[in-house]
C-alpha cells in the first residue's frame, strides 16, 4: 500500500504558494526592467556581472555554471548568443585546454557597467526596500536553505513520483 504524503498544513501551504508566486513573478519583473533599458535578459546579466567580477574577467565555462546555478549547456547557448553580440569571448583555457573560459569584452563591460545601476534599483525595489535587518537576514538564510536542499538531493530523487 503506498504511503500516505505528508500533505501541506494550511500555514505551510500558504507559505509554498506565496514563495511559488515570488519565483514566477520576480525573475520576469527583473528581465523586463533588463531588457527594456539594456536589453539583456536576467541570465545574460548574471552571465556578464559573474565575469566582470572574476579576476582578468575570465572564468571558466564550467566555474561560471555553478556561480550561477545553471546546466553547462544551457550556459554554453546563452554565451555563444553573447559572444555573437561581441559582448565576451571564448578561449580554451591556457592551464587546461579541454577547459573553455569567457572572457568579458570592454562591450560587455560598458554594458554590465550601464545595466548595474538600473537592475540594482529593481532589486532594491520589488526585493530590499521595505524589509527590515533582520527581515533581509531571513530572507538570506530561507534562500540558502532551500538551495542546499536542492544541491544535495539527487536530480532523480528530486523528481515528482
Amino acid at each position: 500500500m503506498a504511503e500516505e504524503p505528508r500533505w501541506l498544513t494550511d500555514h505551510e501551504r500558504d507559505a509554498w504558494l506565496a514563495l511559488a508566486k515570488l519565483m514566477f513573478n520576480l525573475p520576469s519583473a527583473l528581465d523586463a526592467q533588463l531588457l527594456r533599458d539594456n536589453h539583456l535578459t536576467l541570465f545574460d546579466y548574471f552571465v556578464l556581472s559573474g565575469l566582470s567580477m572574476a579576476p582578468a574577467r575570465t572564468l571558466r565555462l564550467s566555474d561560471l555554471a555553478s556561480q550561477i546555478s545553471c546546466s553547462l549547456s544551457r550556459l554554453s547557448n546563452v554565451v555563444k548568443r553573447l559572444e555573437q553580440r561581441g559582448l565576451l569571448r571564448r578561449a580554451p583555457d591556457p592551464e587546461s585546454p579541454r577547459y573553455t573560459v569567457a572572457t568579458l569584452t570592454e562591450d560587455g563591460w560598458d554594458l554590465v557597467v550601464a545595466a548595474a545601476p538600473g537592475h540594482v534599483a529593481a532589486v532594491r525595489h520589488y526585493v530590499i526596500d521595505g524589509l527590515t535587518a533582520s527581515q533581509i537576514d531571513v530572507l538570506r538564510e530561507v534562500a540558502c536553505h532551500v538551495t542546499r536542499q536542492i544541491a544535495e538531493t539527487p536530480e532523480t530523487a528530486a523528481r515528482p513520483r
